[in-house]
């Protein structure tokens, strides 16, 4: 038998308590949709939103041009209360002059026609090259103007730089993504044709810092969700930064007390995310956030050989993550849903 193959059901009895539906209405801001889903497929979406009391969904995959504006009829045109989008930028023809500017003039454009943000795709930092093969890094200046007009604009840059930690580790007996590394060798970054990660965590950092006027949304906890102290300390320098949970909630799960103090310190600062869209995934959010249950199972393995313990935020924290920090922070979203 393979660790693959090993399920063990557990028999410790505690006290469970399931909760199949958020306690306050929430906004998920990271979340990835096609721009081009049938009048069918948003009902059948919204409803399976209702049912967990998700309020508003932030598809951060929205393009740009037409194809934004696709999107957005797409969402936002049916359901105008319920959905935001976000832009993309295209980094082709990064080279020449005045690259810039007219990413910025775009953004701009398709603000006028519904955006509400700018996603930065994980590609940027450690794929995306210039014409000379060389890698674009997270900081680099050409970006500098599409960030300002972020500033200008008044809304916020959602950025994914790197990956979890353990991918670029040897994929040794010591690493604890070991079996999604096996199950998924394509998510390894070997330093051979990727930057190592503390490379591409200070470059996002330095990118933060360069921009103080701009509101960066620092995807996946910035993958610091294993040092939740770092992350702080970041808080604590940079006014600007904040973050959202999407895709790390098992590490939150395994260390409760401390999270639980780290979320009631940076109240202000983290929103709530999921990244897939699997509404009967988010329950175990959902418990792990307002219990204080223990000893219970995350729902992919291959993120979390470990158990999941609840942190029993307060409800004052808890309408901060789930609504509060994100009305404050995107621009145009209906507030009119959620409680003061």
């Amino acid at each position: 038998m393979s660790i693959e193959d090993y399920e063990p059901k557990s028999t410790l009895v505690v006290p469970q308590h399931p909760v199949p539906r958020a306690r306050y209405p929430f906004i998920d801001v990271h979340n990835h949709q096609d721009t081009d889903l049938s009048a069918e497929a948003v009902a059948k979406m919204v409803r399976e939103m209702d049912s967990i009391n998700l309020q508003i969904m932030v598809n951060l995959s929205g393009g740009q041009g037409a194809e934004l504006e696709r999107g957005v009829a797409s969402l936002k045109g049916r359901y105008p209360k319920r959905f935001a989008v976000f832009a993309n930028l295209d980094f082709s023809g990064i080279d020449d002059p005045g690259w810039g500017e007219r990413a910025a003039a775009q953004l701009a454009e398709d603000v006028k026609h519904g955006a509400s943000g700018l996603k930065i795709f994980k590609n940027f930092g450690m794929t995306v090259k210039d014409r000379q093969g060389k890698r674009v890094a997270v900081d680099d200046p050409r970006l500098d103007a599409v960030f300002e007009k972020c500033a200008a604009l008044g809304i916020p840059v959602l950025i994914h730089t790197a990956e979890p930690r353990s991918f670029f580790d040897p994929q040794d007996r010591f690493n604890e993504r070991w079996l999604e590394l096996k199950q998924f060798p394509q998510r390894a970054r070997p330093p051979d044709r990727y930057p190592p990660w503390e490379q591409l965590i200070a470059e996002q950092h330095r990118l933060f810092a360069k921009h103080p006027r701009t509101k960066f949304i620092d995807a996946h906890l910035g993958w610091l969700g294993g040092d939740l102290a770092r992350l702080g300390r970041l808080f604590d320098a940079l006014p600007n930064v904040y973050s959202e949970i999407g895709a790390v909630l098992a590490e939150l799960g395994r260390q409760p007390r401390f999270a639980h103090d780290w979320f009631v310190r940076y109240q202000d600062r983290v929103m709530f995310g999921k990244d897939v869209w699997e509404a009967s995934e988010y329950p175990v959010y959902f418990r792990v956030l307002e219990t204080s249950d223990e000893y219970f199972d995350y729902y992919r393995k291959r993120h979390a050989f470990w158990k999941m313990y609840g942190l029993d935020l307060p409800d004052d924290v808890l309408k901060k993550l789930y609504y509060k920090n994100a009305l404050g922070v995107i621009p145009g979203l209906d507030p009119s849903a959620f409680p003061n």
